[in-house]
């Protein structure tokens, strides 16, 4: 039997689809046909239309989802646009992936589901660290790790032109539409609002971007192993020109720290780590944006009077590849993606804890 071949629509031409999502779809070419391109910079679409040979090429998502053969849209764009764009790609009867955060309001977030499910369609969210094949090796070890004493989720890195800049070529041209530009900031006050009463002369106001962004990825990973956390016991915020966040999450039984920061190093230090009597579990993220650094996992176990330290790493798919393989499934088999808007909403929850905490 032929397999079907989706076709994928892109809405967001940026950074993340320049690096990951069009260079991977083009490798999968019994999978995927990228079939439709667009930006609001209209340079950028012709340019990677023309690279990618995409014919329909637009500047308007709403022009995009109305494309009568797109079988998926990919929501790449900012995310103040991502609800917008993935309920009219629903309501078009498209399925989505789209890239993490979801959205940025709880009220965003349930006007997807009920556009994913008047549609009967899927919508994955881009976690795609949750699909690492070290990720799920890991999780079973931890769920099999006896009483947990303590764990640490930790996102420490350097900004990512860092990893960027020497081993990509992104294009970007100064075309945008100086209104677009005053909608995006505009849209982004208002939201950011909504989700938590703060405007932008808050200094938190930018911690919740933050937490949206880089640390979804990080909670969202805490949630699948260690499940919802009983609140935040306590956290500090701290900007001395970059901004730093520690926060201690109740898990009843144990806590868990959580510290995220952005600086000028050039590394990237994504991890969690779980900690029982005699045995110790660390999935170890490296940059995403190189996408073929191996994701590990670090196992330290004693056993009687042996102490044993172990790196295990499953494979050198990278994990980008692994949720588009999963995706393909999620459609052409009817499955139910993992990474649910539902399941999104829970870290929207935890967000909320945090900034709570700190109010």
């Amino acid at each position: 039997m032929e397999q079907k071949i989706l076709n994928v629509g892109i809405i967001g031409l940026g950074e993340v689809a320049q690096v990951i999502h069009l260079p991977v779809l083009e490798s999968f070419p019994q999978q995927y046909r990228i079939a439709a391109l667009c930006d609001i910079s209209p340079k950028l679409v012709a340019y990677l239309g023309e690279k990618y040979r995409v014919r329909n090429l637009y500047t308007d998502a709403a022009q995009l989802v109305k494309q009568a053969d797109l079988d998926v849209v990919f929501v790449l764009n900012s995310d103040e646009y991502h609800a917008e764009c993935a309920i009219a790609a629903a309501n078009n009867n498209k399925h989505v992936l789209i890239e993490k955060p979801m959205c940025l309001t709880e009220a965003e977030a349930d006007a997807i589901i009920e556009a994913q499910n008047k549609n009967n369609v899927k919508v994955l969210v881009g976690y795609m660290r949750r699909y690492s094949a070290s990720f799920l090796e890991a999780a079973k070890q931890i769920g099999g790790i006896g009483k947990i004493q303590y764990a640490r989720v930790r996102d420490i890195i350097g900004p990512n032109g860092y990893f960027v800049k020497p081993t990509s070529h992104v294009v970007s041209f100064d075309d945008i539409p100086e209104v677009l530009k005053a909608d995006k900031l505009d849209r982004a006050e208002r939201l950011v609002k909504e989700a938590t009463g703060l405007d932008a002369r808050s200094p938190y106001f930018s911690l919740y971007r933050f937490l949206c962004g880089l640390s979804s990825h990080d909670l969202s990973l805490m949630r699948e192993t260690l499940g919802m956390p009983r609140g935040v016991v306590g956290a500090k915020m701290t900007n001395n020109g970059n901004l730093f966040l520690s926060a201690i999450l109740d898990y009843e039984q144990f806590a868990v720290t959580f510290e995220t920061g952005i600086d000028g190093q050039g590394r990237f230090d994504a991890h969690l780590e779980v900690y029982a009597d005699s045995k110790s579990v660390r999935v170890q993220y490296d940059t995403p944006y190189i996408r073929h650094l191996p994701v590990k996992i670090f196992v330290n176990e004693t056993v009687g009077e042996t102490y044993t330290e172990s790196v295990i790493r499953p494979t050198l798919t990278d994990p980008y590849t692994l949720e588009l393989q999963y995706l393909y499934d999620v459609i052409t088999k009817d499955l139910t993606p993992k990474t649910t808007p539902e399941d999104y909403k829970e870290d929207l929850a935890i967000f909320k804890m945090i900034i709570d905490a700190l109010k």
